[in-house]
């Protein structure tokens, strides 16, 4: 099937999940409650039955690959690029040891926004090149709307206790560049990285700082999905107006733990099973629904976390209760993305939609300690509510999560279940921090190449090659019929979109994060995980691992990373570890620490159950 075959220049919503695992949505194995998310995948009608024309299900990434951690991915999937390259190397905060890690996006760099609003005037005679003079002559393209709804955190740092006057005077100056000045046309969101769903911290519109108290009822999943579903309707209403491409880019499911209450009754007593009976659980799903086979063991429960049946899970009706509000953050994100797909269908412009949805990185083990001299940074999140109340930062025992007067996290015990089947979490490079559901949907095109006759239901396809959230931005720019700079290291998988199921990504997938690195190279995947102390349990003193090295797996047969081959295939590790260092040195990639640990300090970076 060719692009000239379906309909010319397809609208593109980009939805983007924060912290949400591997396994957090119905179609990926979880028991939560995703129909709308769902029905992407499977061609399911929505919850209430409004989208009648859903009946032809999308394709399930089941490798797809993010950067481990909030800003770096969104980084890379604004720009196609690795995040060092993009200027997010690690976080939003200027390091101090070059553009690589300024903390803002370069302005060198266009955002897929960027290039899907600007006209490129068509010349048939011009081939594709890979010079920039013949792609500057483009082909016909672009003209794209373009908006933006949610979580920004790839334009400089914006502490959470900042004043409104301070947002106002730094937002758009060099160092803290605005979705406004980066190719969206309308933006309402956070320009930071998160915090209260009640009153969200930096919240914007267009250019100007919502100094206003937010209304009575307000939740700011809510108010991401509805100010998608306007935006939208408001493109419907436009004479002859532009396809348009949207980026809604959701806070939720990352921490604080807050949901309306209505949601997390729905939830209660559902996880007094504990995480280990639901990881088993979530497993057989996903061997159940072919995203993963049955040879691929389940990794083992991390090894601070505790089982759930011992006599160190104390108050096993409140972890309870913080997994039943974390799966309410996600019911509640999905019922939204049901109103725009509704929204969608109700302004005729469903069928010629294309849908991403994904996740920035694995589930977070960060725990937000609510007392005592280390890791007290939570704090920085307290002061009062709406109505004056104090707000408690932290995982007190003696709260119930969810509510606007709590800041809470769901710990590494309830993540570890997240990241079913894999190993570690957010900010590591191993497949729990770096995996992401991803399901792509498009009735034009799925109408024709998932149709199995069924005429009740198809249960769309299943993609099993690995790509990386970068490769979305190529994607779309063929999608919108502009050509693909030469400089992008993402690849396009638009032929797959297409019904090219042989499709395969060209070039390996390299990762680097606070020290923590990988490559993957086919079936190989080299992966190495920094050194650190990590507190023991039983004797409050610590471990100190010295000398972890480089572990290889075969990710055909062990994706779980099970089984380290690397002392089997010597040769093979030595050419992935080249392969690796001249990528680190080709993206500038220094070694971390960035900065010196100060002496009797931890690195609190890769300690974040200490936090």
């Amino acid at each position: 099937l060719c692009l000239k075959d379906v309909y010319a220049k397809p609208n593109i919503i980009i939805i983007l999940a924060d912290d949400l695992g591997f396994s957090d949505v119905g179609c990926f194995g979880s028991e939560i409650s995703t129909p709308n998310i769902d029905s992407l995948a499977y061609g399911r009608t929505s919850e209430d039955g409004k989208i009648d024309g859903n009946k032809y299900g999308g394709i399930r990434f089941t490798q797809m690959y993010n950067c481990a951690r909030c800003c770096p991915s969104r980084a890379s999937l604004l720009t196609g690029m690795y995040p060092h390259q993009a200027g997010i190397g690690h976080m939003v905060y200027d390091a101090g040891v070059g553009p690589q890690y300024q903390g803002y996006l370069r302005k060198e760099l266009d955002t897929v926004a960027e290039l899907l609003k600007r006209k490129y005037n068509h010349d048939s005679s011009v081939q594709k090149s890979n010079t920039q003079q013949e792609w500057d002559k483009g082909r016909e393209g672009g003209g794209y709307s373009t908006f933006m709804v949610g979580k920004w955190h790839v334009g400089g740092e914006y502490p959470p206790n900042a004043t409104y006057e301070w947002i106002q005077n730094t937002m758009g100056d060099e160092t803290h560049p605005t979705p406004i000045q980066r190719g969206f046309d309308d933006f309402f969101g956070t320009l930071g990285g998160g915090g209260s769903y009640y009153q969200p911290p930096s919240l914007v519109r267009g250019n100007e700082v919502v100094k206003e108290r937010t209304p009575e009822g307000f939740y700011y999943t809510d108010a991401i999905n509805d100010e998608a579903c306007s935006l939208i309707k408001r493109v419907a209403k436009e004479p002859n107006s532009k396809p348009f491409f949207m980026y809604v880019s959701h806070c939720a499911p990352h921490w604080p733990l807050h949901a309306p209450k209505s949601e997390i009754d729905k939830y209660r007593g559902k996880y007094i099973q504990g995480w280990d009976e639901l990881r088993k659980k979530r497993h057989a799903r996903l061997v159940k629904e072919k995203i993963i086979p049955p040879e691929w063991e389940c990794s083992h429960r991390d090894e601070l976390v505790p089982p759930w049946n011992s006599d160190k899970v104390i108050n096993r009706e409140w972890e309870d209760s913080r997994m039943a509000t974390y799966a309410a953050q996600i019911t509640s994100m999905d019922r939204g993305i049901g109103r725009i797909l509704e929204t969608l269908n109700e302004t005729k412009m469903y069928d010629n939609t294309v849908i991403f949805f994904l996740s920035d990185n694995g589930g977070c083990a960060e725990h937000l300690k609510e007392n005592g001299d280390e890791g007290h940074w939570p704090e920085f999140y307290g002061g009062k509510t709406r109505d004056g109340i104090e707000i408690h930062v932290g995982n007190r025992e003696d709260l119930e999560p969810g509510g606007e007067e709590t800041f809470m996290s769901y710990d590494i015990s309830w993540a570890n279940a997240s990241n079913t089947p894999f190993r570690l979490f957010k900010s590591w490079v191993h497949e729990g921090g770096i995996s992401t559901p991803l399901v792509v949907h498009w009735p034009a095109v799925m109408s024709r190449n998932t149709d199995t006759g069924n005429q009740e239901k198809n249960t769309g396809m299943i993609c099993h090659s690995p790509w990386i959230i970068m490769d979305i931005v190529a994607t779309c720019c063929e999608l919108a019929g502009v050509p693909v700079p030469c400089h992008l290291e993402g690849e396009s998988f638009l032929p797959l979109l297409l019904g090219d199921t042989l499709l395969t990504r060209k070039r390996p997938i390299f990762w680097e994060h606070q020290g923590n690195r990988a490559v993957r190279d086919g079936k190989w995947k080299l992966v190495y995980r920094r050194c650190e102390e990590r507190a023991n349990d039983e004797s409050k003193g610590d471990i100190h691992n010295n000398i972890l090295g480089w572990e290889m797996y075969d990710m055909e047969n062990d994706r779980t990373e099970m089984h380290d081959l690397s002392t089997q295939h010597k040769d093979v590790v030595a050419r992935l570890a080249r392969m690796w260092d001249e990528w680190a040195e080709r993206c500038r990639v220094k070694p971390w620490p960035l900065r010196p640990i100060p002496c009797g300090e931890k690195d609190w970076s890769n300690l974040p159950w200490l936090w």
